[in-house]
């Protein structure tokens, strides 16, 4: 009999678990063909999470969980599900009840036919700002034109992924990391299905704009050197302009003894120049801070406590 194992990262969500296991109880007692195993890994929460997620431990012995020592965010919190799954496939979910669990018998059907990445597409984005979807969109365009990896767009990381899969990102170890592009990076057969993206169950999202703007800049720069070659070309830019406007004063001073205004023009050179400089320097230095956060080898997360794993 096969095992499915269903991971869940959960920060801040004592409010949904007891629903999202009732959803996931009449999945799992539905089908009865397979074994089935709720993987919940708290990610430091700070209110009752952990003791509802006991409390479900002790109800039922298809729950088990690992607790993190701290808030280590939702990318190593997955790692360490990854880590510690057991089954011949598993179901990356929220905790939020967004990601429907009645989507799960479709993936499944789909990883029978022998597909080892069945990924869900949102067909909506559910209650989302319509300044949050263009920034969302946009970002996936810009990264599918800089990287050489597909990028899949409007797809997170609800799907269902076969133990090769697994094991595959389990030999990732970066400390950067951006689990959605990890998906398409290392390849094997894809399928995709259609979903309904609902709305939270309770509470609010962690992720601000801060904090996609982050995961953002971690996507790019974990994927593509575009925004290095960027700024050498801006670079190469900037120095043929300013070649050739050199030239110009000094034809124009020479043939035409025409004076040279020297202060607002040698002041808006500095600023523009100062300014590429900076924004080039910024560009070397995100690059520079991933390659010092890696070489410190520390481990992704640190488990405080687990059980029935």
């Amino acid at each position: 009999m096969k095992k499915v194992t269903i991971l869940i990262p959960c920060y801040n969500e004592d409010d949904s678990l007891n629903a999202l296991y009732k959803a996931l109880r009449q999945l799992m007692d539905a089908h009865g063909e397979y074994l089935w195993e709720v993987l919940m890994v708290n990610d430091g929460s700070s209110d009752r999470t952990l003791e509802v997620i006991r409390q479900l431990r002790a109800d039922d012995p298809r729950i088990c969980y690992v607790s993190l020592s701290r808030n280590f965010g939702k990318e190593n919190a997955m790692l360490a599900g990854f880590d510690h799954a057991t089954g011949d496939c598993m179901v990356i979910m929220d905790a939020d009840l967004q990601h429907p669990p009645t989507a799960i018998p479709d993936m499944l059907a789909k990883w029978e036919e022998g597909y080892e990445d069945v990924y869900a597409k949102r067909i909506t984005r559910g209650k989302e700002s319509w300044l949050r979807r263009k920034f969302t969109l946009l970002y996936y365009k810009l990264l599918q034109h800089s990287t050489r990896v597909e990028i899949l767009e409007n797809v997170g990381d609800f799907r269902l992924l076969d133990r090769k899969c697994i094991d595959a990102l389990k030999n990732l170890r970066e400390t950067q990391r951006y689990t959605k592009g990890m998906y398409c990076w290392i390849g094997f057969r894809k399928c995709e299905i259609q979903f309904e993206q609902g709305d939270r169950f309770a509470g609010t999202s962690s992720f601000n704009f801060l904090r996609l703007l982050n995961l953002a800049v971690d996507g790019i720069t974990s994927f593509t050197t575009a925004p290095l070659r960027m700024a050498t070309i801006l670079g190469l830019a900037v120095s043929a302009v300013a070649f050739l406007y050199m030239c110009y004063v000094l034809v124009k001073t020479i043939i035409w003894d025409d004076p040279v205004r020297g202060y607002p023009t040698l002041l808006t050179v500095i600023l523009f120049l100062g300014g590429v400089q900076l924004l080039s320097l910024g560009i070397i230095g995100e690059y520079l801070g991933r390659i010092f956060y890696e070489t410190k080898g520390r481990p992704v997360y640190v488990v405080s406590e687990k059980e029935g794993v």
